[in-house]
């Protein structure tokens, strides 16, 4: 993290020192917001408040997260986990009903039905969290926050020696990419090994977590937590029944496409059947490719294909490469995937990810870029909350710059051949995405409408979904780690149905990316426009900003399909030529 980041404007309402992580400091600092809402009297005035407001708010979010940034860069760290802890063990429970008041109280105010167009989104928003809120449940979110952590723990902490030495997870994971199959196979089941030491811990976490969401929906009168989160994420534009029929078009329409992808894995493999460990080795015995060497040449290279792109989105990674708003390294101790996070005050992002040498590594750059250059072109919006919007967009921003920059990249790779095959394995990566989202949102779907489950019922769940939704592979021999695959996707334990989002997201990725095809400079224009516009409209409109429908239907799935099997027969795939 850098040392000092200075807010983005300078604070009219908060000191420049003081303590936003004492409740005897912050008593005072949220009365005076208090007071200062009953004695606006104009719509001018109203709006004033709303700057005061942003400031504070801003500020505490960035404290949080740089907290919260400095945990998962260390896990090992005992004082940045107290620091953190500390946050949302302490300051978050007593926050949000605070917070919660001041927004009843804003609410009340007779100048708030009145305020200006602008405020709509917002003001919905403050509408259905009043609606939501319990202060019952603010404990329970502080004491999920901490089962969340634990789990980040755990999955940072497993190591597993292999020829003798000591690996993390994603380590091991790059020989999963190497041509000697027996070499393959052990690295898997090392791994699989070490996960499973920590299966029944992992079920017992989660167990404790759905027992608290379980409290949370009924407390805020839902019938259960499905409904509450739907709620809870203002899913305001479509339903969970939507959710199911998107599912249904991916079982028809992505996973054959998927399945026969493997069936050609397998017969360039030339196996009797494919196994777990033959899942991302190249098919043609080629090595993996390594399009760099350590991350300060990936960060290198990322910038001169922005360059190549377009100067704006390379101003904006210069930018994160000269505050140091990045940490890009895999190591020991250091929680596990990927993510972007905002700095609110300094309205700055910050880049965390897991490198280890790999093609996905790029990927996961581009992406979290691309959610980076959200932060930055919504960073003007004055409102504090519309400087990020709802995920499904969010999304759209990582998912798209994905597409749109491997397009451009050229320079990441030895070979024209080499360069190919990273956008047919990325394309390839896209199809196999869907079918591993409608798994997790569905069994997401099934676990929370059937509270009363137990672990042998919730594993024979995922395993129902996995012969629904998943590929050829065998797993004869490894049934239980495949039983317990979903403990490594930690949306499922830190961010409930916080996992349909991409494949809505994706979709509206790949109409854009065909836009980008046809006309480079409109599409790149809408989507900065779209960007800047935060959260401050709707999700469908933010979407049309984009030139983009919001649609998930089989409707929209289909030509999707069509394009993808379209681009992959012009690599000279022989499954879909």
């Amino acid at each position: 993290m850098p040392p000092s980041l200075q807010p983005y404007r300078p604070r009219l309402f908060l000191s420049p020192d003081c303590d936003l992580t004492s409740i005897s400091s912050l008593e005072p600092i949220l009365k005076k917001l208090q007071d200062q809402l009953s004695h606006a009297q104009t719509l001018s005035e109203l709006e004033s408040w709303f700057d005061f407001y942003s400031e504070v708010f801003s500020a505490l979010d960035q404290v949080r997260t740089e907290r919260y940034i400095a945990m998962t860069c260390d896990t090992s760290n005992t004082e940045a986990e107290r620091l953190y802890l500390h946050f949302v063990e302490v300051i978050d429970p007593w926050l949000k009903p605070i917070h919660f008041q001041i927004k009843k109280q804003l609410t009340l105010h007779p100048l708030f039905s009145k305020l200006p167009p602008y405020y709509a989104v917002f003001t919905r928003s403050v509408q259905n969290a009043i609606r939501l809120f319990h202060p019952d449940n603010v404990p329970r979110e502080a004491e999920i926050a901490k089962l969340s952590q634990k789990y980040q723990k755990i999955i940072g902490s497993i190591t597993a020696t292999f020829e003798g030495q000591e690996l993390t997870l994603p380590q091991l994971s790059r020989i999963l990419e190497e041509p000697d199959r027996s070499r393959r196979q052990a690295s898997w089941e090392a791994a699989s090994k070490a996960r499973l030491q920590y299966a029944d811990e992992l079920e017992t976490l989660f167990d404790s977590m759905l027992t608290l969401r379980k409290a949370i929906a009924h407390t805020a009168q839902f019938s259960d937590f499905r409904d509450y989160t739907f709620a809870a994420y203002e899913r305001f534009d479509y339903t969970p029944q939507e959710c199911l029929q998107f599912h249904d078009a991916i079982e028809k329409h992505f996973v054959p496409l998927a399945r026969s992808l493997q069936a050609e894995r397998q017969a360039a493999l030339r196996l009797p059947s494919l196994r777990p460990w033959d899942l991302a080795v190249d098919p043609h015995s080629r090595p993996p490719i390594r399009p760099f060497h350590d991350t300060e040449e990936l960060k290198q290279k990322t910038l001169r294909l922005f360059q190549k792109l377009d100067p704006r989105l390379a101003e904006f990674f210069q930018l994160l490469l000269t505050h140091s708003l990045t940490d890009l390294d895999n190591r020991k101790g250091k929680a596990p995937g990927g993510y972007q996070s905002t700095l609110e005050e300094a309205r700055l992002p910050f880049i965390f990810m897991n490198a280890v040498g790999t093609q996905r590594d790029v990927e996961t750059l581009l992406h979290e870029a691309g959610h980076a250059f959200h932060t930055l072109a919504s960073r003007h919006q004055r409102l504090y909350p519309y400087r990020s919007a709802p995920i499904e967009f969010c999304e759209v921003a990582s998912m798209s710059m994905e597409l749109i920059a491997l397009t451009h990249a050229e320079d990441f790779y030895a070979t024209t051949e080499d360069f190919l095959r990273a956008r047919r394995d990325h394309l390839e990566g896209i199809i196999k995405f869907f079918p591993w989202m409608a798994t997790v949102d569905a069994f997401q779907h099934w676990i929370y409408t059937h509270p009363e489950h137990t672990v042998k019922e919730r594993r024979q769940a995922w395993l129902t979904l996995l012969d629904r939704f998943g590929g050829i592979e065998d797993y004869t021999g490894y049934e239980e780690a495949r039983a317990t695959t979903w403990h490594r996707q930690l949306h499922i334990f830190e961010y409930p149905f916080y996992y349909v989002e991409y494949g809505i997201a994706q979709l509206g990725a790949l109409q854009l990316w065909k836009h980008y095809l046809e006309s480079p400079r409109d599409a790149l224009d809408s989507y900065l426009y779209a960007l800047s516009l935060g959260g401050s409209v709707p999700l469908p409109q933010l979407f049309n900003a984009c030139g983009l429908r919001l649609d998930f239907s089989a409707t929209a799935v289909i030509p999707v399909v069509e394009t993808l099997k379209k681009t992959l027969s012009s690599f000279a795939n022989p499954c879909l030529s």
